[in-house]
């Protein structure tokens, strides 16, 4: 674990929320959707084969708390969760909160206009209520 490294393009996009105990969990800064990104912090991982079983549980009871935080959060009327990589290649899930209203909805958030960053303020006061909800569940 401690040759690992986040990828410069999710740190670019990303504040941190805090670790679990395999992730480190990032709220991407798009004010459009709630969004959380679960990385696992293992190096050289870009498939949710490579993760060994241990891990494999870890991750799945990991996006489980991210979802219920995410409902706890934002209460979206849909929860997406993917693990993709087409551009990033490391091992990371999303966790997006979708609302019927949503400027992208039914469609992919992925590639939908120019993201929005939230006002500094925002970000920061998001972050800590969500950082706050997984340290309490």
């Amino acid at each position: 674990m401690t040759d690992f490294t986040l990828d410069p393009r999710l740190a670019a996009d990303t504040v941190p929320i805090g670790d679990l105990s395999l992730c480190s969990v990032l709220l991407m800064d798009d004010a459009r959707f709630p969004w959380f990104v679960l990385v696992p912090r293992r190096s050289g991982l870009s498939e949710l084969t490579d993760l060994s079983s241990e891990d494999a549980t870890a991750l799945w009871q990991e996006i489980h708390l991210a979802v219920g935080v995410m409902q706890g959060l934002a209460k979206p009327d849909k929860v997406n969760v993917a693990a993709l990589g087409n551009v990033v290649a490391q091992m990371h899930v999303h966790v997006v909160g979708r609302f019927l209203s949503d400027p992208a909805w039914p469609q992919p958030v992925w590639g939908f206009e120019r993201p929005m960053p939230y006002p500094q303020h925002a970000r920061a006061q998001l972050a800590e209520r969500a950082g706050t909800l997984f340290a309490a569940a």
